[in-house]
């Protein structure tokens, strides 16, 4: 699969990246990798990355918004025990906590738990964008780095 999307070029990595914020299990990585192998701008590919990545992000958000628990337990296979615990333990500390909706397994409650809470629309989305923007620069960094 991630062969067929870095064939799409860069709307290969920009869907690769939205999909990776969500709960399907796609290495968006790995397709940015792929992309620069092939010669693929270094700034655009970290720009689609980071875009994809933060609406997909941002789709969790208004998941959580919705308020609907059942419907992400059902349809995401998240349960409700999982997005209370987050709930709990993103209570008090606020919406600039998106910035950590990068980190694996629990970056994609993250947004779902704040959407829930309701949390200030601005505050996550820079908070997102910014921490999605600086993972993709240290991803890219370090693929530069290795490669030299």
């Amino acid at each position: 699969m991630l062969d067929s999307l870095v064939e799409y070029g860069y709307w290969g990595l920009f869907l690769a990246s939205f999909l990776a914020a969500t709960f399907l299990p796609v290495s968006s990585e790995a397709v940015l990798v792929g992309m620069l192998a092939l010669g693929g701008n270094l700034w655009l590919c970290i720009g689609l990355a980071t875009l994809g990545n933060f609406l997909g992000g941002m789709t969790n958000y208004f998941l959580g918004k919705l308020g609907k628990l059942e419907w992400i337990e059902k349809y995401l296979k998240i349960k409700p025990e999982k997005i209370n615990k987050i709930y709990h333990w993103l209570d008090g500390k606020g919406a600039a906590m998106a910035f950590f909706s990068f980190l694996p397994i629990i970056g994609d409650v993250i947004p779902i738990a704040l959407g829930y809470m309701r949390a200030n629309i601005y505050i996550v989305s820079i908070s997102m964008f910014l921490g999605k923007m600086i993972r993709y620069i240290l991803i890219t960094c370090g693929i530069v780095w290795i490669t030299k």
